[in-house]
């Protein structure tokens, strides 16, 4: 065969020219063109030896592989690093690849159904907000009564809301935040100062009446608010009240009265005492109702928490009994549970119409009822499962009306 060329026999030698164009991926020749061939074999030197054997060698240079090394025979281009530079086929693209279309995740798909119950809320009639306000704070009361009862009168009941109202003024304080000096403006402080009062009242009377009488029964007593909210809205507030929800709220109170069941004996003193909570708590409707038209839901839970303390001071001091770790438990949980009940329902009344939401009030018996039987044993009656029944159909009936209420039905300004 036809020996090398002479001018391969040196230790360098120019590159070809098909060899000179510039390497991508930032990889430089050296700045003469020329490359230093290394003792070292390389890859690409690696995959000539193996197409290229020895035999052949020493049969075309006469010297064998120790005269010239396999890595003579090819240019080598390195990095300024030193590192040999890759071959063309392994280099990365330059440009980058496109993108893959995974499937919606999880958070997307929560996001979007978070948007959709957004607008749906928005779009919703004053009353239908109103309405899921009201049913939430009902479910939330639920746990509060029950928490009451199971507490009975191991502690005294000033001692207990003296508790319950210091823990819901913490909780209002923090949810103001920053805040606090513009919810403790208000427009109308003898309105906060009477619903303070009136508030007070209620709860002495219910709470009482709760404790030493059925579950069920002091319920279905204090339904009779209703008759006095769907009045007083027409007197004071001059609420429109059409025919259906009157139909309404006549069906729901002779449910109540199906389910007290009067005998001729009449009342005892626990159940007129639930009867004068359910008249207070008309009063605090229809106070909610004037205030929430200038007032923060913050500034009105933010003053019943002031008067309820300073009233409460003093009775709760002598009276005071130092509660067990589980009776703590059930004090800090009625007194959460009822601040988030006392913020949904001042809510829902500020956004609907006291009329139209007092008739959702009856559920609360069904809870009652349930709560009764399952925790404290109290088989209701068969006159109490029909009222129920009543109940349950004018609520559903009302909430139906609540839903194709117009928005922006008329509100009319309290004087």
């Amino acid at each position: 065969m036809t020996p090398l060329p002479s001018w391969r026999s040196g230790r360098m030698w120019r590159q070809p020219r098909h060899a000179r164009k510039p390497l991508t991926n930032g990889r430089k020749t050296s700045e003469s063109g020329v490359l230093q061939i290394s003792d070292r074999p390389s890859a690409s030197s690696a995959r000539l030896g193996a197409a290229m054997s020895e035999d052949r060698l020493s049969e075309a240079t006469g010297r064998g592989s120790e005269g010239i090394g396999v890595a003579e025979a090819l240019p080598v281009s390195r990095d300024e690093d030193g590192s040999s530079a890759e071959p063309p086929e392994s280099r990365r693209p330059d440009r980058p690849l496109p993108p893959v279309l995974s499937t919606p995740s999880r958070e997307g798909w929560l996001a979007t159904r978070r948007n959709r119950a957004g607008l749906w809320w928005r779009r919703a009639s004053p009353n239908l907000r109103g309405t899921v306000y009201m049913i939430t704070a009902l479910l939330v009361y639920a746990v509060m009564v029950g928490a009451f009862k199971h507490l009975g009168t191991a502690i005294p009941l000033v001692e207990t809301l003296m508790i319950r109202q210091i823990i819901m003024s913490a909780v209002i304080v923090a949810i103001a935040g920053r805040s606090l000096k513009q919810a403790l403006k208000t427009d109308r402080p003898g309105l906060q100062i009477f619903r303070g009062l009136i508030t007070l009242a209620s709860m002495l009377c219910g709470f009482s009446a709760l404790i030493h009488i059925p579950l069920a029964q002091a319920t279905s007593i204090s339904f009779s608010q209703v008759l006095f909210v769907t009045v007083a809205a027409v007197l004071i507030l001059k609420e429109r009240v059409d025919r259906a929800r009157w139909v309404a709220t006549v069906l729901g109170f002779a449910g109540v009265l199906i389910m007290l069941n009067p005998s001729a004996d009449g009342l005892n003193f626990w159940a007129l005492m639930s009867l004068c909570g359910a008249l207070f708590g008309a009063g605090i409707t229809i106070s909610v109702r004037i205030l929430g038209t200038s007032e923060r839901t913050e500034t009105i839970l933010i003053y019943q928490g002031l008067v309820l303390m300073v009233v409460l001071a003093w009775p709760a001091w002598a009276l005071w009994v130092w509660p067990t770790a589980e009776q703590w438990f059930w004090l800090v949980l009625l007194s959460l549970f009822g601040t988030a009940g006392q913020w949904l329902i001042t809510k829902a009344y500020q956004v609907g119409e006291a009329s139209a939401l007092a008739p959702l009030d009856f559920s609360r018996l069904i809870l009652a009822v349930f709560t009764g039987f399952v925790f404290f044993a109290e088989i209701p009656t068969l006159t109490t499962l029909i009222g129920a029944a009543i109940v349950i159909g004018a609520t559903l009936y009302t909430m139906r009306r609540n839903a194709r209420g117009r928005l922006g039905a008329d509100l009319s300004t309290p004087p």
